[in-house]
């Protein structure tokens, strides 16, 4: 089949998240697809890190457009669209997609990410087959956001915007996937969510997955028995809230009980309230590395304080198939389905008992050596890439039969 994916931005494979899975599914399907990847770039540092793409696909990259703060509050205010529905429009892109389509017969256009619908619907006009990958049920990924944020008076003017973004994010996310061929959600639970909002097509979920070869323990595994780590995209919002909320609540306990505890916060973009949490000695910051891996191989446990967000967390993921214990909230292992607390990982949801947790796991090291063989057999079997577009694949073939 020839497959043109659009994607929001260049696909890499040191990143986690969204880039992430892009690089993954374009690497698993070169070897029986033809590819393209029509893809915004934020920058030409951006375009020259995304070269390595074309041994799987032909890629064009095209400028992203920008909007200053002042227009993006205006549009939340007046305009009927979310905010990511307009983060994306460029002429240029449209354009570029229209060039595409007029020299080349694609089997299916793919759109990665809801900032991509508008231009799947484009390509669907032009009687192409065309796909959403929904990496989240956006709208629930807002209205978390938006219920966390009004519980802190100095995050209220956070917890208005989601407010506002919610509403308009349910009706667009109902309007584009009743409308394309296909909509891949990432986890069963996201996959209700957007059923309870009034979509009516089938939703095909396709999971996150992981490199299990690439994110492999170290033999022996050579940690400092003190290190906690944290890997993720540092501007992403619910990152930042986990991080703060462990910061403040969580870690504090657990050096109160062993002093030489410190936490490794690892991943690209950090903002300015990441940096703020530095500590020398006690909270590091990596930014921008090249690969998160070896850093899991140096951590006693993962630690995975999400309060709000939704889907698989690649993160999540990552830390099982390296062998790395885990302690996550309820929340942070929503969407992997068949994974048991008390025989994979531990879960908690308040400081007391997060703390707990992850003490429970520094002090008995047999117990963390359990949990974590018996994570990474779980994901090994049921999240490597591999599999995981294949499931893609199969949903596609509903597509060319039907």
């Amino acid at each position: 089949m020839r497959i043109l994916f659009l994607t929001p931005y260049p696909a890499y494979p040191a990143n986690s998240g969204g880039t992430q899975r892009m690089f993954q599914l374009l690497r698993e399907l070169s070897s029986q697809h033809e590819l393209w990847c029509l893809s915004l770039s934020p920058s030409h540092q951006a375009s020259a890190a995304a070269q390595p793409l074309n041994q799987y696909c032909h890629l064009t990259l095209i400028p992203a457009p920008q909007r200053s703060l002042a227009q993006r509050a205006w549009t939340t205010l007046t305009s009927p669209l979310p905010d990511m529905a307009l983060r994306a429009p460029s002429a240029m892109f449209r354009a570029a997609l229209a060039s595409l389509l007029n020299t080349n017969r694609f089997d299916l256009v793919q759109a990665e990410s809801i900032e991509m619908a508008q231009y799947a619907l484009q390509a669907q006009r032009w009687g192409v087959p065309a796909t959403l990958d929904q990496w989240n049920a956006e709208y629930l990924l807002q209205q978390r956001a938006a219920q966390t944020d009004r519980q802190q008076p100095k995050r209220w003017h956070a917890a208005l915007y989601s407010a506002i973004q919610w509403r308009k994010l349910a009706r667009y996310e109902r309007l584009v996937c009743n409308q394309l061929d296909q909509t891949y959600v990432v986890s069963p639970e996201d996959r209700a969510m957007l059923q309870k909002i009034g979509v009516t097509k089938q939703l095909h979920v396709v999971p996150n997955g992981v490199d299990s070869q690439q994110f492999s323990p170290s033999q022996p595994r050579e940690f400092d028995p003190n290190t906690l780590l944290f890997t993720g995209s540092l501007d992403f919002r619910p990152n930042v809230d986990a991080l703060r909320w462990f910061v403040q609540e969580v870690l504090p306990l657990i050096r109160a009980e062993r002093p030489a505890s410190k936490l490794l916060i690892v991943g690209r973009a950090p903002t300015a309230a990441v940096l703020q949490l530095a500590q020398p000695g006690v909270i590091d910051i990596m930014p921008n590395v090249p690969s998160v891996q070896p850093y899991f191989n140096q951590a006693a446990v993962f630690v995975l304080p999400m309060r709000m967000g939704g889907g698989v967390r690649l993160k999540l993921l990552e830390a099982l198939a390296t062998e790395t214990p885990l302690v996550s909230t309820t929340m942070g292992a929503d969407g992997v389905t068949g994974l048991v607390p008390n025989q994979h990982c531990l879960l908690a949801d308040t400081p007391h008992a997060f703390a707990q947790a992850t003490l429970k796991l520094l002090h008995d090291r047999q117990l963390a050596q359990s949990l974590a063989t018996a994570a990474r057999s779980f994901v090994a079997a049921n999240y490597d890439w591999q599999a995981i577009t294949g499931r893609l694949q199969q949903a596609w073939g509903e597509i060319s039969h039907g």
